[in-house]
């Protein structure tokens, strides 16, 4: 935690909401924003209505409200009718944490936002997560189901909220005093988490998104357009679309081979993971993953701190925990800047449609300017 406080914090109702919220099972990521689609068929696409997407509960309000309304009904059929609930954390999702007086369990309780995934992609995400922690060594979060045994519950509402219940994994997001050495940790369970997806036989009906290129920058745009992100002036979008057009033309040539793309778990970034002393990090939040490159796992670890002198420290230690249990071809490695620039240009979308959100308003212009100066840095050959 960057402020010094626990995961799951026992104060209440108003937190900080956004990357640097206080780290929990869902902490905050990026979403889009813009009108309100439809809710998607059981085993349809997660965005029926197109492109634009919907961040309806990061609006506050009556959205919020109703979430909570959801939560209660939740921890009633987990069988929880007296339990406390405290809002931790808005983002894509509503989290809570339950206390329940009469067992005296603490838990996690996920409400989900409108419009994001299908019925199915929510058990598929919670399907990789426990294989994960049975199969790979992997630690999450166990799933709680309700008394009916059902582990996404769908809430009536105006919209109907899926939620889903999680253990509560004590630690806290890894210090930012230590990253060098907690990188090397993080490495070696990135590449367990990437060895199991690779031999993994997933159960029928198993469906995730992409973050392909289309996904993140391009048609489909799934967090927004950085176009629309704030301070992309003319100046700017001259830059960012050079940006745009290398990655494009990088990660074509780097294809998609099964070596290099896969299901992945789409934002390993500090606050979601928790640690404890100096062993390994538990892997939280599972809510992004999908298919996409494995080398985007590390880029996302290094999401908002890619300006920060000791990254080339944090990435050669995380190269160094990643080969002790896979191979990383020297092509590969190569290429670690291009998934960098990737995540931070899609991050510049992201905040261009989260301008409600506390820490989108706090970077703001601000963060363009920056991403600016690492693609200039990045197209001239040196980013880090």
């Amino acid at each position: 935690m960057r402020d010094g406080r626990p995961p799951y914090p026992d104060a209440a109702p108003a937190v900080p909401v956004g990357p640097d919220a206080p780290a929990g099972l869902l902490a905050a990521r990026p979403g889009g924003s813009a009108r309100v689609p439809g809710p998607p068929a059981a085993d349809g696409p997660p965005y029926p209505d197109g492109p634009t997407r919907v961040h309806d509960l990061s609006a506050g309000g009556g959205a919020l409200a109703a979430a909570h309304r959801a939560a209660r009904e939740a921890a009633r059929l987990h069988g929880m009718p007296r339990a406390g609930i405290t809002l931790i954390n808005v983002s894509e999702n509503a989290t809570f944490r339950l206390d329940d007086p009469d067992t005296g369990e603490r838990s996690i309780l996920r409400v989900h936002r409108s419009g994001y995934h299908s019925a199915a992609a929510i058990r598929s995400e919670l399907a990789w997560l426990e294989a994960l922690r049975e199969e790979a060594g992997v630690r999450t979060p166990r799933v709680l189901p309700a008394l009916d045994g059902s582990r996404v519950l769908t809430v009536p509402g105006e919209p109907p909220r899926a939620c889903v219940r999680f253990e509560f994994l004590p630690g806290a997001e890894p210090p930012r005093d230590r990253l060098v050495a907690g990188f090397e940790r993080l490495g070696a369970v990135t590449a367990r988490m990437h060895r199991h997806a690779r031999a993994w036989r997933r159960p029928a009906g198993f469906t995730r998104f992409h973050w392909d290129h289309a996904a993140a920058l391009g048609a489909e745009s799934r967090w927004g357009r950085w176009q629309d992100g704030p301070g992309v002036d003319a100046e700017a979008r001259a830059v960012l679309g050079r940006l745009d057009a290398e990655l494009r033309h990088r990660l074509r040539r780097f294809g998609r081979g099964p070596d290099r793309y896969g299901l992945i778990h789409a934002d390993l970034r500090l606050a979601n993971l928790l640690v404890t002393g100096d062993g390994p990090p538990s892997v939280i939040d599972f809510d992004d993953c999908g298919f996409g490159w494995y080398l985007y796992d590390l880029a996302a670890a290094l999401s908002f701190i890619e300006h920060d002198p000791l990254v080339p420290e944090m990435i050669a230690s995380w190269l160094r925990g990643y080969r002790g249990v896979l191979r990383l071809p020297a092509g590969d490695e190569a290429e670690i800047w291009t998934f960098v620039m990737f995540r931070r240009l899609l991050l510049v979308a992201w905040i261009g449609t989260h301008s409600g959100v506390d820490i989108a308003a706090e970077l703001g212009a601000g963060y363009t300017r920056g991403t600016c100066e690492l693609a200039e840095r990045y197209l001239g050959g040196a980013p880090g």
